[in-house]
């Protein structure tokens, strides 16, 4: 085992810095038994990806965290169905489960959460699978559904006792009536039952798009339901799948702590969702309201001022304040992230200063409030050094870049190449903004 965190810690120290892997690890390993993660498994993961979603798995457990696992097999049984020519029908987005139909669904589901469990016992990890005995249910509609179950409890004593023995708890969408009557469960809703009752430190999601996407496909690093639900519910690109999603998340999150989060992300990517600050995926946060200021009052002076010199471990000029040309100031409540956007060229408006706490970046706060500014500030253009650990993350945000010497200059939303050019000039001629020449 000694061997084995070795190589782990190692791996860790490659995902970002070594600080951030243990300031994750020290969180979590601090969370009490079953309160560290639930991870809910699409079908579609466990069918395509079983191999890598095991070795994903082992790696958390080899560190000494014991998430609890929950899967779907959607994919599975529509399968099934169609190889026994019954028909798929669903209503209210939930599957009518017939006696026949749930007797094709039981042994798929044992299958899959067999198939799972054998998957991490070839990685060297003990893991149980619990079929049955966690839902405890009642019939949702009878009449229209069928054996579809309405979550009236949940008991995690098998659960527990699994954990106890030291091996991973593997948790199948089945529930059952009082009298013993299997029921079918949505996974989602299985899910939001179960950590409405455990309450984890992280709710991950895992699928094979690794996130929600945009627009363009790419995806959304960040969402905060207070300030981007209904932006993007009007969006026509946002599809009803996503929407559903979305919605489904909401409500999932307003019976929780506003500190909760659920991560939806990929199975290559799980460890650095976990263990560092910029993550990989979609995080999505009830969040803090994101203020716009349009000048800095003395109260406001010194926030910003400490949160510029922590983030930025360095100290600013004592005149940088001063007659700033300002467009915009945008920060979260807390004062964790901070956008300070002054006047450019050709009315375009440059990013001079965005700063964030390694907490409020591991919260998505950064993200949630680089989300606001490009709202507000659809066209945009910034600097960054070359040896700027931030600058890789701006590559991703920007539509154009061009480096000269020490600088990699970024627009976003501007088209005119003439513009593009007077941007780049701009943002080279600008003065330090510290008292010793470092990462601006």
């Amino acid at each position: 085992m000694a061997e084995i965190r070795s190589v782990i810690n190692q791996v860790l120290s490659q995902l970002g810095t070594s600080r951030e892997a243990r300031y994750y690890l020290k969180q979590y390993s601090s969370d009490a038994e079953l309160q560290f993660a639930v991870i809910k498994i699409g079908g579609a993961v466990l069918e395509e990806q079983v191999e890598p979603l095991a070795s994903a798995l082992a790696f958390l457990r080899n560190l000494g965290l014991m998430p609890i696992i929950l899967h779907g097999a959607g994919p599975q049984l529509d399968l099934a169905l169609e190889e026994a020519s019954i028909q798929t029908t669903k209503r209210r987005g939930l599957r009518v489960t017939s006696p026949e139909v749930m007797e094709v669904a039981r042994p798929v589901i044992y299958r899959a959460n067999r198939r799972l469990v054998s998957a991490l016992e070839d990685q060297g990890v003990r893991a149980q699978g619990i079929q049955h005995g966690v839902f405890v249910c009642d019939f949702l509609d009878q009449e229209e559904l069928g054996l579809v179950g309405d979550i009236r409890r949940v008991d995690l004593e098998a659960v527990r006792d699994v954990a106890h023995r030291g091996m991973l708890p593997v948790v199948a969408c089945l529930g059952e009536s009082p009298t013993g009557q299997v029921m079918n469960i949505n996974a989602d809703i299985a899910a939001r039952e179960l950590i409405w009752e455990v309450k984890p430190h992280k709710i991950i999601f895992l699928t094979g798009t690794g996130g929600l996407l945009d627009e363009s496909g790419r995806i959304i690093s960040a969402i905060s339901l207070r300030t981007d639900y209904e932006y993007l519910v009007e969006q026509d690109w946002v599809h009803s799948g996503m929407q559903l999603k979305l919605e489904q998340i909401s409500q999932l999150l307003s019976a929780l702590p506003e500190s909760a989060s659920v991560s939806i992300t990929s199975v290559d990517n799980l460890a650095r969702e976990l263990f560092t600050h910029q993550g990989a995926g979609t995080l999505i946060r009830v969040g803090e309201e994101i203020l716009e200021h349009d000048e800095f009052d003395a109260e406001l002076r010194e926030k910003a001022s400490k949160l510029l010199q922590q983030s930025f471990s360095r100290e600013l000029k004592g005149d940088y304040f001063d007659d700033l040309p300002l467009e915009c100031i945008l920060g979260s409540e807390s004062n964790g992230a901070m956008a300070i956007v002054l006047k450019g060229v050709d009315g375009i408006p440059y990013l001079d200063k965005f700063a964030v706490t390694p907490e409020a970046q591991g919260a998505g706060l950064g993200a949630a409030v680089w989300q606001a500014l490009i709202h507000r500030c659809p066209r945009l253009y910034w600097r960054s050094r070359t040896d700027n650990p931030v600058t890789a993350w701006y590559f991703d945000q920007a539509d154009a870049s061009f480096t000269e010497d020490k600088w990699v200059t970024f627009s976003a939303g501007i088209d005119d190449f003439d513009q593009l050019r007077r941007c780049k000039n701009d943002c080279l001629a600008r003065s330090e903004s510290w008292v010793e020449k470092q990462n601006v």
